[in-house]
């Protein structure tokens, strides 16, 4: 199967006068619930769809507490995920203080393993179909 993608106009926010580029935008072909997942896990492990559904809400509840406590959490040759902060600055290192976090985001990083599968995707323009 191939990525689908649509075709978009945008301009440069940086530059407005500059001229308008198109840029191919990538389309989901849909959302995966858990339950889903865990059927698809099942048809490739020995777990049962229950058993599956089961390592993963524990996976959320383990990733989740790790990243809490300031780990980075490597997942396999998936890639690893981190916390990040968008916090505002101050004008001196003393008046620096965690009420400056302003929210949290996971970032997710590929292993070396998983850039070089991403390199094998085809993409199909959705207005070929």
């Amino acid at each position: 199967m191939s990525i689908l993608f649509n075709k978009a106009e945008r301009g440069n926010p940086a530059n407005p006068q500059a001229p308008k580029l198109w840029y191919p935008v990538l389309k989901s072909t849909g959302l995966i619930h858990e339950k889903e997942v865990a059927k698809l896990l099942a048809d490739e492990t020995t777990l049962n769809s229950k058993e599956a559904e089961f390592a993963i809400a524990q996976l959320f509840k383990v990733v989740t507490q790790l990243l809490l406590d300031g780990k980075t959490v490597q997942l396999g040759d998936l890639g690893h995920l981190r916390v990040t902060a968008h916090s505002e600055g101050a004008a001196t290192q003393a008046e620096v203080t965690a009420r400056q976090i302003k929210r949290l985001t996971i970032r997710f990083s590929e292993s070396d393993a998983t850039k070089e599968e991403l390199k094998k995707a085809t993409f199909i323009a959705i207005d070929s179909l």
